[in-house]
């Protein structure tokens, strides 16, 4: 059986944050990156609005890694690498702890 016809990991990523996941958070002004896929783990970096927005981690969890651990079930686990503590303009302001 040869994998010629299936697109790999990363591929299948990429093409879920450009037509799914970025148009969703662009209504709000960010944007998403594919940083890598190792070992069934993909590490994100956010940006635009979603940089240190207070509900950046609701929207990584229950939003990106759940679309993406649907769409590709062999995905295990979905990893923040943003600097959120640079972000500029947040679309919503981090709660005060």
């Amino acid at each position: 059986m040869t994998n010629e016809q299936t697109p790999d990991l990363k591929t299948k990523v990429q093409d879920l944050i450009e037509n799914m996941i970025n148009p969703a958070v662009a209504g709000h002004g960010g944007w998403v990156e594919l940083i890598d896929v190792q070992d069934n783990r993909v590490y994100l970096q956010m940006g635009g609005g979603c940089q240190g927005c207070g509900a950046a981690n609701f929207t990584l969890k229950a939003g990106i890694e759940r679309l993406l651990r649907e769409e590709i079930p062999e995905i295990e686990e979905v990893l923040d690498t943003t600097d959120h503590a640079s972000g500029t303009n947040p679309y919503y302001t981090p709660g005060k702890a």
